[in-house]
């Protein structure tokens, strides 16, 4: 009875099934029914996106949930596993109660789990490696909601068995949209969008991980505007400038060393300044993109550098110049793209002025909260499980705007060879004619969003290093 009215559905459903077929008759109710199926399949077909938000999480968890964490396969997993117990006076047998199933994604489920009483996380601890086995899962993952309740996170396969290539550069700088620039694939398979004007964006991971795709591909997208003088890129990149010397030419300024990175902030915010006068003076709210007033793009590699590690009183000024930046800069077109390994406050102390965030692969399960905000590793964020082998550089999660719900994600492979076309195509002034031989050697399509599928995916060059 107490399971009834925690699901009152289940005792509902039938009832008002056998009511209608016993007032309209039993075709009808199958008529019915069946066009509801077809709605459902038609919607699915027409427009995937809506229904992938609206329908789809529902009809998935639906479906798990009572194939698989309900009834008597639940109870024989358990059993197998050695996390149940019989009650010894009665000899019935107890099993963990599943409070709250949710299947948000095609790869991921998240469930809140009873314990039984004597049971803590460590015994699901040692017992998830056979839990994941039997369930036929890729990994499942555990940490205690609250007292008695375990956050259970079943991986049900990793999406991404294949390379990215690295995001097209288009033909034109009319062809960029600075609300919608591909930098990969979601677990969809649909191009990922990740958004640049009015946003300011960390991208976080442990060495290897593929933070140089979250880096480059953006750059690749808009590489026509920076060539046509309506992108200004500001490069501070205080590991010696490895990763970015030989893409100097692009660079409006670029930065090393600490020093020179203070210099360079200074110049930004300067810049900032100077422009929000110039729009008060003309009465505008916004400022308008043009070869006068590009809009300018500040990229940091190696955040931690400028902001924790490096002379104290160098710190304090980059860190003061970056709260001034990213609080002022989105009327005046100024954008921040950092990029760190560790995003714990005492490195990162402007990290929630950050608005848009991607997780790849971590070292701990505390720096997924820290990246993505408070219970989305619970929420099926497991971007500390994903290896730290070059196979899966480059795969992480974000956190959809809609749902607040993560959402895996995997950026473009950027080999020497793609950073050496986006420097001989998009430098500024070059001929846009360069493109018929970016097209030529390449043989990748040139449109913004249309991302290649794993078919079409270049060869392995040498990837350049996070």
């Amino acid at each position: 009875m107490g399971w009834l009215c925690r699901h009152p559905l289940i005792a509902l459903t039938p009832l008002v099934i056998g009511l209608a077929v016993y007032r309209f008759g039993a075709p009808a109710v199958g008529v019915t029914i069946g066009a509801l199926l077809v709605l459902l399949a038609v919607w699915w077909r027409a427009h995937p996106p809506s229904y992938d938000r609206w329908a789809a999480p529902r009809v998935r968890t639906c479906w798990r949930r009572w194939i698989g964490y309900r009834g008597g396969r639940w109870a024989r997993l358990l059993t197998a596993c050695e996390l149940t117990r019989e009650h010894r006076h009665s000899g019935k047998a107890l099993v963990p109660r599943v409070m709250r199933v949710r299947a948000v994604t095609p790869s991921i489920d998240t469930l809140r789990v009873r314990m039984l009483p004597g049971q803590d996380l460590r015994v699901w601890v040692e017992r998830l490696p056979a839990l994941a086995d039997a369930f036929g899962a890729h990994q499942i993952a555990a940490t205690r909601h609250r007292p008695g309740v375990l956050a259970l996170v079943v991986e049900r396969c990793m999406p991404f068995t294949y390379t990215i290539p690295a995001t097209p550069i288009p033909e034109l700088a009319a062809d960029v949209d600075l609300t919608a620039v591909a930098i990969g694939e979601d677990e969809y398979g649909r191009p990922y969008l990740l958004r640049i004007r009015g946003k300011h964006f960390l991208g976080v991971g442990a060495t290897g991980a593929g933070k140089s795709g979250l880096m480059w591909n953006p750059l690749r997208a808009v590489g026509p505007m920076i060539r046509d003088g309506l992108l200004r890129v500001w490069m501070i990149d205080l590991k010696g400038g490895m990763e970015t010397a030989t893409a100097r030419p692009l660079f409006h300024r670029w930065a090393t060393t600490g020093e020179d990175a203070v210099a360079l902030l200074t110049a930004f915010r300067d810049n900032m300044l100077a422009r929000q006068a110039e729009l008060r003076e003309r009465g505008a709210r916004k400022s308008q993109i043009s070869t006068d007033s590009p809009y300018e793009l500040l990229v940091i590699d190696e955040l931690a550098m400028a902001t924790a590690y490096g002379d104290r009183s160098l710190v304090r000024e980059a860190l003061r110049l970056l709260a001034e930046i990213m609080t002022q800069g989105r009327s005046t077109d100024c954008t921040v793209m950092a990029f760190v390994q560790e995003p714990s406050k005492d490195v990162v102390e402007v990290r929630d002025l950050f608005t848009t965030k991607i997780c790849l692969g971590v070292t701990t399960a505390v720096h997924v909260d820290m990246a993505l905000g408070d219970g989305a590793r619970d929420k099926g964020a497991l971007a500390d499980e994903i290896p730290g082998d070059p196979e899966h550089a480059g795969i992480g999660f974000a956190i959809a705007p809609g749902s607040r719900l993560p959402v895996r994600l995997r950026a473009g492979l950027v080999t020497d060879a793609d950073i050496a076309e986006l420097v001989r195509t998009c430098t500024a002034g070059a001929d846009q004619g360069a493109t018929e031989g970016r097209r030529g050697g390449t043989g990748r399509a040139t449109h913004l969003v249309g991302l290649p599928r794993p078919s079409d995916a270049v060869e392995a060059g040498e990837e350049s290093a996070s």
